[in-house]
């Protein structure tokens, strides 16, 4: 019953699912960069690519694990875990390839093999392997911590996120008062002072690392097309919500100071 951590979007105009893709490929989420791409067709050729990787030299960044797998074929995505709270690698990665040939050409070529600056031979195989419990396990282990649901300082590129010294637990005590905000699909956040060149990207940018965001509209102004200084953003928790509204609200972007709160009943023109 839990996620696979990928899913799909369908557009019927192509010019959307490219601004997606632009706007959000790369995007901190919690725990998590996700990536954001145009779907192959479903074909056996692709299928069951996904390589597990250990033992590899704590030094070994993911770039460079990229370019010793990277004469086997083209890869998709890559990706070394890290200790949570060190962020020293675990010396386990995973390499997806583009076709399931390129990643049995990996196999034979790497596996109990030294890369440069190993001490010990690293094991290749399938990630999908049944036998492999233990990296399940790490994932699960890494990515479903309540310990770590929320990082920090997160970061998206140049932008950075500073937490308030206001505790999630605080937060939470605050649930059952009647907060304003709540809609049939979680819960509205507006946010004021935005600059007139600021377009949706900015606000998943802002709001995408503390927790699922359902939905982000700016305001233009009709004539223009301009932004208006403010816009509103859904988020599907509360404790999320506030955590967010506790970081944002009074957080400097650009040359302006955001002002985040709770939409009130109160309606924006």
């Amino acid at each position: 019953g839990q996620s696979l951590g990928y899913g799909f979007v369908n557009y019927i105009d192509p010019k959307d699912a490219e601004k997606a893709i632009n706007t959000l490929n790369g995007l901190r989420l919690q725990t998590k960069t996700i990536k954001v791409s145009y779907a192959r067709p479903s074909s056996a050729s692709i299928r069951d690519a996904n390589l597990y990787v250990s033992g590899l030299p704590k030094t070994m960044t993911q770039k460079e694990l990229e370019q010793l797998f990277s004469q086997y074929g083209r890869i998709i995505t890559s990706r070394i875990l890290v200790d949570q709270v060190t962020g020293v690698s675990r010396g386990v990665g995973f390499i997806r390839f583009d076709k399931r040939i390129e990643a049995e050409e990996a196999i034979k070529g790497l596996n109990g093999q030294k890369p440069s600056g190993a001490t010990e031979p690293i094991t290749v195989k399938f990630a999908n392997n049944p036998s492999q419990k233990t990296s399940q396990a790490l994932l699960s282990q890494l990515y479903q911590s309540p310990n770590r649901r929320y990082p920090g300082p997160l970061h998206h590129q140049a932008q950075r996120f500073r937490f308030s010294p206001i505790t999630i637990d605080g937060m939470t005590s605050l649930v059952g008062m009647n907060i304003p905000g709540h809609t049939g699909t979680g819960w509205c956040i507006f946010v004021y002072n935005l600059s007139p060149d600021s377009d949706e990207s900015v606000l998943w940018q802002l709001f995408g690392p503390f927790g699922a965001v359902n939905n982000v509209k700016v305001i233009r102004d009709f004539n223009t097309n301009k932004c208006k200084g403010f816009g509103f953003v859904t988020m599907t928790n509360y404790d999320e919500a506030a955590m967010a509204i506790a970081s944002l609200n009074g957080y400097r972007l650009g040359d302006r100071v955001l002002q985040v709160s709770f939409k009130t009943n109160k309606t924006h023109k």
